[in-house]
């Protein structure tokens, strides 16, 4: 399964609001224009779910966004349900309401028909992913996927440790990495992004353990437990903002400082940690970034559904205590 990886919950905690600009759904070729003048200006928002309060507050910033933009929005909730979504999307769009969507696609495999119906009533839609994720090769008319560089991702959060190391440490330490979860999306690319950025940035440096991370206050018993075994641990690499916390808690709770940890994440508290100095850097999704970019290509799209749509990545952004 395909999802915008478990950080959405910790990148999204705050409410999301949407800045796109609106385009101009009016340029395009003949043909484009008469599709595009008998679609509504309706976007269908389709989230793994609205359980999760980052996806919530996703919706809820669609919702108080779109209408000043002059377009209405219908939310549908999948409850992650592949099934369910399916059959959700199936009906709108059928039925001629949907003028675009925008869907978090709970099974990428599954939506075959769902984009064959899009494609055929000419309603442009965004999908989360890589094409090669739903049977492509390439872009495809009236679809946009937009996907997120695990590989640069990882690079960048090893690479940040291993400047840290290099600075602060000498080159040499003892590191502690707290992994995503098995089967979390992008997860092989990414931990082995990491890890070579690391080894290449500080040779000297030592990954004594990794460590699986969903839940930030198990993340701190767990890590207590590590710096237990390995007391002159001195680095944490972390995949996400529980583990990045629980590690400094756990450090905290053991009377000593970790001199370099770097996340995954950058949720508020973790930014705050940056400016304190108890993070080195937080790589970060720029999912509110993102929104205005998948927003504005739905709008730009309707103008011509017929032409192949762009391939976007979810943008990102290293927070130092200098930056």
């Amino acid at each position: 399964m395909t999802v915008l990886r478990p950080l959405l919950a910790a990148a999204l905690a705050a409410p999301l609001l949407l800045t796109a600009a609106c385009g101009d759904s009016s340029s395009g070729g003949s043909s484009g224009t008469n599709t595009a003048s008998k679609l509504p200006k309706t976007l269908v928002f389709s989230p793994l779910s609205l359980a999760p309060p980052a996806l919530k507050g996703l919706s809820e910033g669609v919702k108080a966004y779109a209408p000043s933009q002059g377009w209405e929005v219908i939310v549908q909730d999948p409850n992650f349900d592949a099934t369910k979504q399916t059959q959700q999307l199936n009906e709108v769009i059928s039925s001629g309401r949907a003028g675009a969507a925008w869907v978090l696609a709970v099974a990428p495999k599954s939506m075959g028909q769902i984009l064959k119906a899009a494609q055929s009533k000419g309603v442009p839609i965004l999908v989360n992913g890589k094409p090669d994720e739903y049977g492509f090769t390439g872009p495809q008319p009236g679809i946009t996927f937009d996907y997120i560089d695990y590989d640069a991702g990882g690079k960048e959060l090893g690479s940040q440790l291993g400047k840290c190391i290099t600075e602060k440490l000498g080159g040499t330490a003892k590191v502690l990495y707290t992994s995503s979860q098995e089967g979390t999306a992008g997860k092989e690319a990414f931990d082995k992004a990491a890890l070579d950025a690391l080894k290449t940035a500080a040779p000297g440096a030592t990954v004594v353990q990794t460590l699986p991370v969903t839940d930030r206050a198990k993340a701190q018993t767990d890590v207590g437990n590590v710096l237990q075994g390995n007391p002159d641990l001195a680095a944490v690499m972390s995949a996400n903002d529980e583990g990045a916390l629980g590690a400094i808690g756990a450090a905290g709770a053991a009377g000593k400082k970790l001199t370099c940890v770097t996340d995954f994440g950058g949720n508020d508290e973790v930014l705050q940690s940056v400016k304190d100095g108890k993070i080195y850097a937080s790589v970060a999704l720029q999912f509110q970034a993102d929104m205005t970019q998948s927003f504005d290509t739905l709008v730009k799209m309707q103008a011509d559904p017929k032409a192949n749509g762009p391939i976007l990545i979810v943008p990102q952004k290293t927070t130092t205590a200098g930056s």
